[in-house]
């Protein structure tokens, strides 16, 4: 594997979840976070973990740009 990639994530709103999905045949989720309002977490994807889904409003910022996910409904 390469050198791992980090991507920035930044809560626009209280209870943004991260959570961390695992490789391999059958995909799991392996970790869970909770961010609130203009908190900041700093992830990496490595062997273990191969995706993220992020729920509710954060800002997110990658190697390959800034993104926005939408605000909760």
């Amino acid at each position: 594997m390469t050198a791992p990639d980090y991507i920035v994530i930044k809560a626009k709103e209280d209870g943004v979840s991260v959570i961390g999905l695992t490789r391999g045949n059958d995909t799991k989720f392996h970790h869970t976070e909770k961010l609130d309002c203009g908190e900041v977490m700093i992830a990496q994807f490595t062997e273990h973990t191969s995706a993220m889904k992020i729920r509710g409003s954060a800002e997110i910022t990658t190697a390959h740009g800034v993104v926005s996910s939408e605000e909760r409904a």
